[in-house]
């Protein structure tokens, strides 16, 4: 589906209301399919899960930014943090969890819990936005509270998709808008999300590029099992490889959900990149 969306920083407080809009535009696009009592068991490109369980899944992120956001304006504790390895595993528990729901119960507490966010959301002044609140995130721990909003695009948009998916539609996408608001945060997840096995005596430098207005130039590294990227102000010289996506197959690709996009280079270093991050 095409949007004139034009790109924001959805970090920055000038962002807000565009992450705000995108964002209930795609948790309009998942209710509209979870609500639909013949996807309900479906089958998703999430191994594992049913359409059922997406909807467990978003009860069970969202309850857990309640407590933490409490925390954070109340003067409460925190969770612990379990740290990104964690999330998969976690995630799957939780979200199976909620199959004891009746599918009435399971929509309806999914709906309450989501306007409620939705609230908090829209609640935050520009300073909270962008850092002025700082909100312990369940796995990453403490995050400015305009992330959650963002957060809340990676899963109203790319679960539609995984619905689609099961659905038959092989070809299924994701809207460039939602995409573009999710790939700065691929930034800094790939950072924390390095399969330490795969990068063991691992060194190279490769160029991503991402077409259309919300895209861009990077150069990465991988290091002594570190990854760092900087903007790319030239023209590569000197990577090892380049990959080349659309955002939407960028956004796709981190989720794990294909590889997508091209490469060109050394194809020994395109490999190991192709596999250098753990999924979660």
């Amino acid at each position: 589906m095409a949007t004139m969306i034009a790109p924001v920083n959805p970090m920055a407080a000038e962002g807000k209301g565009v992450v705000m809009e995108v964002m209930r535009r795609d948790r309009a696009n998942f209710t509209r399919l979870v609500e639909d009592p013949k996807n309900w068991n479906v089958m998703t490109r999430c191994t594992g899960w049913e359409v059922r369980d997406l909807v467990g899944h978003m009860i069970d992120v969202m309850e857990g930014y309640f407590t933490n956001w409490d925390a954070a304006t109340k003067g409460g504790q925190a969770t612990t943090p379990l740290g990104m390895p964690a999330m998969g595993e976690t995630l799957n528990d939780h979200a199976l969890d909620f199959r004891k729901l009746s599918r009435e119960e399971a929509l309806d507490r999914f709906k309450k819990d989501a306007q409620r966010l939705d609230g908090l959301l829209e609640g935050l002044t520009p300073e909270q936005w962008a850092g002025g609140l700082l909100v312990s995130h369940p796995f990453s721990g403490p995050v400015p509270a305009g992330f959650y909003g963002s957060f809340q695009i990676m899963d109203y948009g790319v679960h539609p998709y995984d619905i689609e998916y099961g659905l038959g539609n092989k070809l299924a996408t994701i809207d460039d808008a939602t995409a573009g608001i999710i790939l700065p945060f691929a930034f800094i997840f790939w950072q924390y999300t390095v399969d330490q096995k795969v990068a063991a005596g691992f060194e190279a430098t490769y160029g991503i590029e991402v077409s259309g207005p919300w895209g861009g130039k990077w150069r990465a590294t991988i290091k002594d099992g570190q990854w760092s990227s900087a903007p790319e102000l030239g023209n590569f010289e000197g990577c090892d490889a380049v990959f080349r996506f659309t955002v939407q197959d960028a956004v796709l690709t981190f989720f794990g959900r294909y590889p997508g996009g091209s490469a060109s280079g050394d194809p020994a270093v395109i490999d190991k990149v192709r596999h250098l991050f753990f999924s979660f």
